[in-house]
């Protein structure tokens, strides 16, 4: 009972973001034996870590992902540095922009029929033409700083913070890398809503 609640309490401190959509948790995979409230899964490599579905084993580097679908099981090595994020099956209808631009410049890792998963890129000085995005989290690998324009209202700044998990709303933007250091994170986003009039 005892070795129970302290694995409850090592969850609970290990819960990053928690809404209607995601449960995301840093280093502690509440989600791996997949349980019914869990749905789809996706492991984000923050550091080198191994994982372990079945008979197979994989080594990842930062910046790796892996995706698991419902009733499908994963262990993680301890000691490795990640973020699990469970898909809540029974999440609200994903909000999105009426215009759905695809954003260029970024790499595609995964494309499923409710998400997809990309690595965001963006050289210092580069700048993403006008795009959009749906709801989404959000896992800036690098810290870097970012002008974006929206469709209205001023241009504003942002500074990214590497290794935090954000939870973002619909946008159209343009946005300029005016860092330093490339742009990179991992984005899981969700697609549109089947009958919602966007489409991507």
């Amino acid at each position: 009972m005892i070795e129970l609640l302290l694995a409850a309490a090592l969850t609970a401190a290990n819960l990053t973001l928690d809404n209607d959509y995601v449960q995301v948790s840093r280093n502690a995979a509440p989600c791996a034996s997949s349980a019914p409230e869990c749905g789809d899964r996706v492991i984000v490599a923050l550091g080198d870590t191994e994982l372990a579905s079945g008979d197979w084993r994989r080594r990842m580097t930062r910046g790796d992902i892996a995706v698991f679908a419902p009733g499908e099981s994963y262990a993680v090595a301890d000691g490795g540095e990640f973020f699990e994020i469970a898909i809540k099956p029974k999440h609200p209808l994903v909000q999105s922009p009426d215009e759905i631009i695809n954003p260029d410049k970024n790499a595609l890792r995964y494309d499923g029929e409710r998400f997809f998963v990309f690595e965001e890129k963006l050289a210092p000085g580069d700048t993403r033409a006008r795009h959009s995005h749906s709801q989404r989290v959000v896992i800036q690998l690098n810290q870097t700083r970012l002008q974006q324009w929206l469709d209205e209202g001023p241009p504003f700044f942002v500074d990214t913070v590497p290794d935090r998990a954000n939870f973002s709303p619909p946008v159209i933007h343009v946005v300029k890398n005016v860092g330093d250091v490339p742009l990179r994170g991992i984005v899981i986003e969700f697609k549109p809503e089947p009958g919602t009039g966007a489409s991507r």
